[in-house]
């Protein structure tokens, strides 16, 4: 059974409810479709009834009447989630008349007040939404994890080469969100791409290695003459594998060291003996977001490996983000992806 096998396998056995905010568009809407055929999730699907109808007349789609469909300008909880939004907001300013406007006419704050509410598990937008129209609503309203104060998106990297990572698996993070993460960002984005490695991937046990240019001191950053500042990144992580260690002591986390000391054993027994990582790692943590996105791209584009992701990290309760050029296959497993995010939630 392949990992994505796997992922819906999982989704199936334990139902989630995903909103989807987006259901009028049209790759949206088939995902539905075949996610309610499949009975992969319960969705909600926030939109214009009688458009949404029409438009799975339109598209040969025979399932979507399964679905619970919410006019977000007829909604009976309206009120009540307006009311609840102003008051997480109010320090900001926002009024009642402002937060139902939202409610009313931004289908993805919507969508995250049903979440907040506890009327749904997780939301997928994207399609037709940027990043930052994905997570704003989830930051104001789901916010953070508890503990966790940045956002970030891991990569699953399907690869040929079965001896590396979890049987040719690696899960990648940051390769999505935080630009250039402090040292204690950077133990959180360790910390909850380990999460997604085995809410998301299946993985048993995580295995993280914090990536540098440097392993265990083979290189110094250079020092800048004013500030007394590391001009590179190693210390960044040393600090970060430190502060790691120490907030979550049942991470299995070491670094710094690079790529091929954390996955190929005979250069990890030249470069870290002694690492209970080295050699071994399943979990890729990358310094900046710059090193991240272009890694998995490159592993993708010259290695061959399959990219699933981003997966996005630290919200209390999933919320995904698709890309504007999604297929209908990548919503659908999206689902399945935040279905099995959810389901881990639950178990804390």
């Amino acid at each position: 059974m392949s990992l994505l096998e796997k992922i819906v396998a999982r989704a199936k056995a334990d139902k989630q409810r995903i909103v989807l905010p987006e259901a009028e568009e049209e790759r949206t809407l088939k995902a539905a479709d075949k996610v309610l055929a499949d009975d992969l999730a319960d969705l909600i699907l926030i939109g214009d009834p009688a458009n949404i109808k029409k438009e799975a007349e339109q598209w040969g789609l025979t399932h979507i009447d399964k679905a619970t469909i919410i006019d977000p300008l007829h909604c009976e909880k309206t009120e009540e989630y307006a009311t609840l939004l102003a008051e997480l907001r109010k320090k900001k300013g926002m009024t009642l008349e402002q937060a139902r406007e939202l409610v009313t006419k931004n289908n993805l704050y919507l969508g995250c007040m049903i979440i907040k509410t506890g009327d749904a598990d997780g939301q997928i937008s994207g399609a037709l939404s940027t990043t930052g129209d994905t997570l704003r609503p989830a930051l104001q309203i789901i916010k953070c994890a508890p503990g966790i104060t940045c956002v970030s998106g891991a990569m699953l990297l399907i690869t040929n080469q079965k001896e590396y990572g979890e049987d040719g698996v690696v899960v990648m993070g940051d390769v999505a969100v935080t630009p250039n993460p402090t040292a204690d960002q950077m133990a959180q984005i360790a910390y909850t791409t380990a999460q997604t490695a085995q809410s998301v991937a299946g993985f048993a046990e995580p295995r993280v290695a914090m990536l540098s240019f440097s392993t265990k001191g083979s290189a110094k950053d250079a020092k800048d003459k004013e500030t007394g500042k590391s001009v590179y990144i190693i210390d960044k992580v040393v600090e970060a594998t430190q502060i790691a260690k120490e907030k979550y002591p049942e991470l299995k986390v070491d670094g710094e060291m690079q790529a091929d000391a954390a996955l190929v054993p005979s250069v990890a027994a030249k470069k870290a003996p002694g690492s209970d990582i080295a050699g071994k790692a399943n979990v890729l943590i990358a310094p900046c977001l710059e090193v991240g996105n272009i890694g998995y791209k490159l592993v993708q584009r010259l290695g061959g490996a399959t990219a699933i992701g981003p997966v996005l990290q630290g919200i209390a309760r999933p919320v995904n983000d698709l890309s504007r050029g999604c297929s209908v296959d990548d919503i659908y497993y999206m689902v399945a992806i935040t279905s099995c995010q959810a389901q881990d939630v639950k178990k804390c």
